[in-house]
């Protein structure tokens, strides 16, 4: 049975009042997943809202004089940046470095109860091209499954330990 927390957020159209935001784990698991070397997701604290934001448009966001030729769509998000950086209404969801997506596959290797199995795949990620040996292996052993189940519950967990820290309180 996971935590659960209340997160009382104030509600910047009535002073003084709070409300009180229940988040779909779901969403917290996609925006921590969607996120790439090239953009990050935040949550909008008010709103409960995720938004995925490029580093380019935290670029644009720090420019002073009117942008043009930008996409409509990309002006949004440039405000939205503009916004994370002005203001406490956003938290950044936990990323690739909160992850750790390589000590996953080390820890996983380990956990192989077949000892020459559990060699093979854990000297496979050993240097350079790690990530495509470590999935060749997988595959190679049928262990392709419960590999992604094992990721899965490390992420999720990952979220439900960052929504309690944040005091956000989620539902599954």
């Amino acid at each position: 049975m996971s935590k659960i927390s209340n997160v009382m957020l104030t509600n910047k159209n009535m002073p003084g009042k709070t409300m009180s935001l229940k988040l779909k784990l779901d969403d917290i698991i996609k925006g921590i997943e969607f996120q790439s070397d090239f953009n990050s997701s935040y949550l909008n604290k008010l709103t409960g809202k995720i938004f995925y934001i490029s580093d380019e448009e935290f670029s644009y966001a720090e420019v002073e004089e009117e942008l043009t030729d930008i996409p409509d769509w990309q002006k949004e998000n440039i405000e939205i940046a503009k916004q994370i950086l002005s203001t406490d209404d956003y938290i950044s969801l936990p990323d690739k470095f909160d992850i750790e997506e390589y000590r996953l596959m080390e820890k996983f290797c380990l956990s192989q109860l077949d000892e020459s199995i559990r060699e093979d795949i854990y000297y496979s990620i050993k240097g350079s091209g790690a990530f495509r040996r470590f999935k060749e292996k997988i595959y190679e052993y049928k262990l392709a499954d419960d590999w992604y189940k094992y990721r899965d519950t490390v992420v999720k967990d990952i979220a439900k330990y960052w929504c309690e820290e944040n005091n956000i309180e989620y539902f599954e």
